[in-house]
């Protein structure tokens, strides 16, 4: 009886844990983006949002479930596997954009893009490519991989926890993709980013470690930016 109420706890804690959370992320796009992108109230909370989806597991794990921080350790290794995976999809993604891109991507759109958000200049792309690979890329592994998959763990069989934590990670790239992508273009890359969105999770419970995860992520977002490298400047 007691382990059954304390069973029930952890998924109560787990469920709440994750309507708190996994909102965040399509909000501050939607209104950083889409409602308010031109007025400083948009920027405040897209930034207020983006501070929600690292304060949030923080707080949780420290004082919800006082537990201690980790360093995510890999003490499983996983790192060539992460590599090959991450090979894989970004081979994909490139061969993909070489044999698609320019039939279904408008360049000149991209262009006018990376001027209004301010990466139309080479140095800034790639400054925020920089940031992307070696700082986003570890954030987002911190919250959809060890938090999100985590938690839904306590709710859901493995299986279920890597299709849904791979929906969530998917559908604010949705919100964002489709002010700049036609329908198709957005449909193409969010199963893209479901598939890439769900091997991670994968890495990250059969290895129990963010790091193999970021690896084979980075390595992806390597690939992403060089499409928009490529869009943006040679196109």
């Amino acid at each position: 009886m007691i382990w059954h109420y304390s069973e029930v706890m952890v998924k109560r804690s787990s469920i709440l844990a994750l309507i708190l959370l996994m909102p965040a992320p399509s909000l501050g796009v939607w209104v950083g983006m889409i409602v308010w992108p031109d007025l400083l109230l948009g920027k405040v909370l897209f930034f207020l949002a983006k501070v929600w989806l690292l304060a949030l597991p923080l707080f949780w794990l420290l004082r919800v479930e006082k537990k201690g921080m980790s360093w995510s350790k890999p003490h499983q290794g996983g790192f060539g596997v992460a590599l090959a995976l991450g090979l894989a999809i970004a081979g994909f993604i490139v061969v993909a954009y070489i044999m698609l891109g320019t039939l279904l991507i408008d360049s000149k759109a991209i262009q006018a893009m990376g001027v209004n958000t301010g990466l139309g200049q080479r140095s800034t792309y790639i400054a925020g490519a920089v940031y992307w690979v070696t700082i986003n890329s570890v954030l987002e592994e911190y919250v959809w991989r060890w938090f999100v998959v985590e938690k839904l763990e306590d709710i859901f069989p493995s299986k279920v926890a890597i299709v849904a934590s791979a929906l969530g990670f998917t559908f604010h790239h949705i919100v964002a993709m489709q002010i700049f992508l036609s329908p198709f273009v957005v449909v193409l890359a969010a199963a893209g980013i479901f598939i890439g969105g769900a091997v991670w999770s994968w890495c990250y419970i059969r290895y129990r470690s963010i790091w193999p995860c970021y690896v084979s992520h980075a390595i992806v977002d390597v690939a992403v930016f060089a499409v928009g490298y490529h869009l943006l400047f040679l196109a």
